[in-house]
C-alpha cells in the first residue's frame, strides 16, 4: 500500500502529496498542492547538488594530484578544473533555487516577473527555477541580442 507524502507548508499545516502527483491543467493554478510540489522538486533539487558538491570536496580530498608523470597530472588539473567549474555554475544554480523557494512562499512563483501571466506547468516542470513564459524569455534574449550588437 502507497503511503502519502507529507509536507509542511511556510504556515505549517499539511499538505499531503500523494505518490506519482503531478501538477495538472485540470486544477487551479499554483494551488497549494502545486506550490508544495514545486517547493519539494526546488528542495530535492538543491539537496542534491549539495550532495554532489559534498562528494567533489571529499574527493579532492583523496586525490592527489602529484602525478609522477606530467601528462597524467595535467589530465588530472583539467579534469578537476572542468569538475571545479561545474560546481561553480551549481553555485549560482543555489542561488535560484532559492529565490524560486522564496517566490512560492511569498504567492509570486509560477507566474512570470514580466507579464504577470502564468508561466506553463510544462516549463515550469522542465525548468522549476524559470521566472519568465516561453513568449517572455524569447522576447528578453532577442533584445539582450540586439543590445549586445550595437
Amino acid at each position: 500500500m502507497a503511503t502519502a507524502v507529507s509536507k509542511i507548508d511556510e504556515e505549517g499545516s499539511d499538505i499531503e502529496l500523494e505518490p506519482g502527483y503531478r501538477p495538472s491543467a485540470d486544477e487551479p493554478f499554483m494551488n497549494r498542492r502545486q506550490q508544495a510540489y514545486f517547493r519539494r522538486k526546488l528542495l530535492d533539487w538543491k539537496d542534491s547538488i549539495l550532495r554532489e558538491s559534498k562528494e567533489t570536496l571529499a574527493q579532492l580530498q583523496i586525490d592527489s594530484l602529484r602525478e609522477p608523470d606530467v601528462t597524467d597530472r595535467a589530465s588530472s588539473e583539467t579534469d578537476w578544473g572542468i569538475e571545479l567549474r561545474t560546481r561553480d555554475r551549481q553555485r549560482k544554480l543555489i542561488a535560484k533555487i532559492d529565490a524560486a523557494i522564496r517566490r512560492i512562499a511569498e504567492g509570486e512563483y509560477g507566474y512570470c516577473e514580466m507579464t504577470g501571466e502564468p508561466i506553463s506547468l510544462a516549463r515550469l516542470e522542465a525548468r522549476p527555477i524559470a521566472t519568465m513564459t516561453v513568449e517572455a524569455q524569447e522576447r528578453h534574449e532577442r533584445n539582450e541580442k540586439i543590445s549586445r550588437e550595437e
